[in-house]
């Protein structure tokens, strides 16, 4: 037995063409676990940890040899009169029932040293010796092999719905072509790194994230975004793991660890993202644990009252029916649809490059009526490009651009990104300015010596924050603005422009369409900017200007105890706020890892429409959901019914349990091949 990290299951491996059993630790408050290892519905998790193989052959063996008996013995049953026989299609019945029965017992005899004896398997055996107490041997057998071909055809059904989220998950290649001078040595992914030159031919999977080296490639990066357009990525551009290089040979410097590379995070999110359960799951559990034994006690009840009570009531008759009561009771099939379907959901959301780190925040994005967003990168491309130079005091726009970029080489803000290709990275070398002191202050800007004497950059903020003699018309200039100065003395300023992403405004739409009635710009950018985005898109609100620990206070202000409300970002500020919302959206694909690790769902790409399509997904996850649990507890209470007036037999109670129970099954792997409706321009 191994405990698995981060989660609250135990896994016991099997026989190897098993599927791995799952024994459900019990929570805190919880005297006892509702699911064992002999239960059917134990083998739903979202453990990943499915065999290459399903055997049924295997395991229609003792099924087929019980149900041939049970044949043999009904002809003979029927077609004999001779008393001397009875012995033999009896001894036959007992063989028959011993070999779909089997199975049972040894379950029920395992919960009895886990103190846990009140599942399905003790519900069957109880019902099918009830049955034979009351000379209905046949049917008696008819309960196990049908109990027997359900357990078999929900295994195939798990171990189908475990291999469709395997599929997703099985892109880390085995193998990385290191270079290593002039050779190329073939490693474990696992053994190279941070900083080895990785050698990835066409039609191979990237092993672990780098930086692109060669001059250019198109990626096939389905597995993580979903997307089926290739990706160009270029010189010095962020590569992930898991993207298929489709047409040059390319050389990749790594920058991450195989445990920190992105396949391998996706890998651990969906695995683990049972430690975070969703409340019906949890009531199921629940119920199932209080569910069982009150079931066995009213039937106990239905065959002894009755007859004590009613003069013409035959204890027979009343045990029969009791019999078909804890038949049509047994709650597996609700045990297993609920998470199957919470699974299906996760996996389905995988397939589309949405990672959701638990079933909990399934139930939370169907009651979101808030969504807050950052503003660059996530409403806006975060593509910065220089539009206009502005000198003054006697600079020329060469001369000044050249001064603003060598200062702004020592960040790593998209903005001075900008700047520094705008102006070329190999001008920089011959730069002939010593920057000393660099220093960049969160929502303002940058501050730094030249010969002894300070230097700022940033906006009109970083003015007022050094106290810097200035035009004031200069800070109600609109756009991104870089303001500079030198010596306490202005400089002039380079406006910066970003542009909204292209499904930027569809997606605002559907979000409506799906509920959201709020929507939300915090931004640390200048007002202006902020206004009118807010304006173009027709969000209900902006605040601008922020620093980040006052994101965080704006945020709780807008956050109540009556709403759900989400955060989008992408960078390493938006982290405290991500961690504060109801749900937390990262545009994890090049996202900050900060905003990765806080966030309670990762889109894959930084599409604006991946927004709505989590949302969707997780409304069809809660109509499946409830469908289920509907159609369950409707069928079961009409055949409870009829079981005790005495209008159903034991073939009927089968179907509502076995029956109800495949049904669920087949439902809840809809959600495996659930597509959300897709951005149209």
């Amino acid at each position: 037995m191994k405990n698995t990290a981060n989660t609250n299951t135990f896994m016991v491996e099997t026989a190897k063409d098993d599927i791995i059993h799952v024994i459900q630790a019990c929570d805190d408050d919880d005297d006892q676990c509702s699911c064992t290892s002999g239960c059917a519905c134990s083998q739903v998790s979202l453990q990943i940890e499915a065999p290459e193989k399903y055997n049924w052959k295997k395991r229609m063996v003792p099924f087929t040899i019980s149900f041939i008996l049970a044949i043999l013995g009904f002809i003979l049953e029927k077609l004999s009169s001779n008393q001397n026989l009875n012995i033999v299609y009896y001894t036959i019945f007992t063989v028959s029932y011993g070999f779909a029965a089997y199975n049972v017992f040894i379950n029920v005899f395992k919960n009895l040293r886990i103190k846990t004896i009140f599942d399905e398997n003790f519900l069957m055996i109880i019902a099918s010796v009830g049955a034979i107490f009351t000379n209905n041997f046949l049917e008696a057998i008819a309960v196990m092999l049908f109990y027997k071909l359900g357990e078999i055809v929900e295994g195939y059904g798990v171990f189908k719905s475990k291999k469709s989220i395997q599929s997703l998950l099985e892109n880390q290649p085995e193998i990385a072509h290191v270079k290593i001078g002039d050779k190329i040595i073939d490693k474990s992914p696992k053994e190279v790194h941070i900083g080895d030159i990785l050698l990835v031919k066409p039609g191979e999977k990237v092993p672990l994230d780098g930086l692109m080296k060669s001059k250019y490639s198109r990626f096939d990066t389905s597995v993580l975004t979903g997307e089926s357009i290739p990706r160009k990525i270029m010189e010095n551009e962020p590569i992930l793991s898991g993207m298929v290089n489709l047409s040059n040979l390319v050389e990749i410097e790594v920058n991450k660890s195989f445990e920190n590379s992105t396949i391998a995070r996706i890998m651990d999110l969906v695995q683990n993202a049972e430690s975070n359960k969703s409340q019906t799951e949890k009531f199921t559990k629940k119920f199932a644990k209080y569910y069982t034994p009150i079931v066995v006690i009213a039937a106990v009840l239905l065959a002894i009252i009755p007859p004590l009570v009613i003069s013409s009531a035959i204890f027979s008759e009343w045990l029969y029916r009791a019999m078909i009561f804890l038949v049509i009771s047994c709650p597996c099939a609700l045990v297993i649809s609920v998470p199957l379907t919470y699974f299906g959901g996760i996996g389905g959301a995988s397939r589309h490059g949405i990672l959701i780190k638990g079933t909990q925040h399934l139930e939370t994005l169907v009651k979101l009526d808030t969504i807050v967003f950052d503003k660059t990168g996530t409403i806006t491309k975060g593509n910065f490009t220089v539009s206009d130079i502005v000198p003054l005091d006697g600079f020329g726009s060469e001369a000044f651009l050249e001064l603003v970029a060598s200062i702004e080489a020592y960040s790593n803000h998209p903005i001075a990104s900008s700047i520094i290709n705008f102006y070329g990275k190999e001008n920089l070398t011959n730069s002939p300015y010593k920057i000393e002191n660099f220093k960049e202050i969160p929502a303002l800007g940058i501050v730094a010596t030249i010969d002894g004497k300070k230097i700022i950059a940033g906006n009109d903020k970083i003015l007022h924050e050094f106290n810097t003699p200035h035009h004031h018309d200069y800070c109600k200039i609109t756009g991104t603005i870089v303001h500079v100065s030198f010596d306490n003395k202005y400089l002039g300023y380079l406006r910066i422009s970003d542009e909204i992403k292209d499904d930027s405004v569809v997606a605002f739409s559907n979000l409506r369409k799906l509920g959201i009635q709020k929507m939300v710009i915090l931004s640390g950018d200048e007002e202006t900017i902020v206004r009118e985005l807010a304006q173009e898109l027709k969000l209900d609100g902006y605040f601008a200007g922020l620093m980040p620990d006052e994101k965080v206070e704006q945020f709780e202000r807008l956050k109540t105890s009556k709403n759900k409300v989400a955060y989008v970002g992408d960078g390493i500020n938006d982290a405290p706020v991500i961690a504060r919302a109801d749900v937390g959206f990262a545009m994890g694909g090049f996202g900050s890892d900060a905003a990765i690790e806080s966030a309670d769902v990762v889109l894959m790409t930084d599409a604006m429409t991946k927004i709505g399509e989590t949302i969707q997904i997780a409304k069809r996850t809660r109509i499946i959901n409830w469908q289920n649990i509907f159609l369950i507890f409707l069928v079961k209470g009409v055949f409870l019914l009829l079981g005790a007036l005495g209008l159903m037999t034991m073939w009927g109670a089968v179907f509502a349990d076995v029956g109800m129970a495949l049904i669920a099954i087949i439902n809840s792997r809809r959600m495996l091949k659930f597509n959300p409706i897709p951005y149209k321009k």
